[in-house]
């Protein structure tokens, strides 16, 4: 999106909310700018990051899944963003699987990150996979989100080495903190609408 207008991100989540907190804080600090968020809206009625979100003064749902049929919750999702004029869907650690339905209600407007280096590594338990195969690098991905799991157009990537004394827990905490670079930027970056998509490959210009 290339016009001036403050662009409003609806964030997703699960569980605490980290990246969700870390991106608050950029947005406060002026580190990434042009945007605010809109919602925060978890699958999960108790989820810490709800609650991180209240405390901050933000617009929060709760659009619980469990028991739901899929196209049912996916679609009270679609219609509780565009209650609050979402532009940009921010996954941070929303712990479920988009319907294709959902994805092509914000095409290319999706951003999911996992921590490995994709197309290494999908799906869960990223950090177990790469110390289990023995991977000597590892790191996070920020990636547009398509109908397949974890395989959208990269947008950045951030790499950091393996250690012999690594345990997943290790691994996932180094990974953790480059999260914290990894999504603002990214955000800022597709915010921006300085780049073309050739293909599989994320072009800035």
């Amino acid at each position: 999106m290339t016009d001036a207008r403050t662009q409003r991100l609806g964030v997703l989540l699960s569980g605490r909310g980290s990246n969700f907190l870390n991106i608050a804080d950029a947005i406060a600090a002026n580190r990434l700018t042009g945007c605010e968020i809109a919602c925060v809206i978890s699958n999960i009625a108790d989820a810490p990051g709800l609650h991180a979100a209240r405390d901050l003064g933000l617009k929060t749902e709760a659009i619980v899944s469990k028991g739901v049929p899929r196209a049912e919750h996916d679609a009270k999702m679609v219609a509780a963003l565009h209650q609050h004029g979402v532009d940009l869907v921010i996954l941070a650690g929303y712990m479920r699987v988009l319907s294709p339905e959902f994805i092509r209600a914000f095409p290319d407007r999706i951003l999911n990150i996992h921590p490995s280096l994709l197309p290494s590594f999908p799906g869960l338990h990223a950090q177990q996979q790469a110390l289990e195969y023995g991977a000597t690098i590892a790191g996070c991905t920020v990636h547009f989100v398509d109908e397949a799991v974890d395989h959208g157009v990269i947008v950045l990537q951030r790499a950091i080495p393996v250690l012999d004394a690594d345990t997943a827990e290790t691994l996932a905490k180094r990974i953790l903190a480059e999260e914290h670079i990894a999504y603002p930027e990214a955000i800022q970056r597709v915010l921006s609408g300085r780049y073309t998509v050739e293909g599989r490959r994320y072009i800035a210009r």
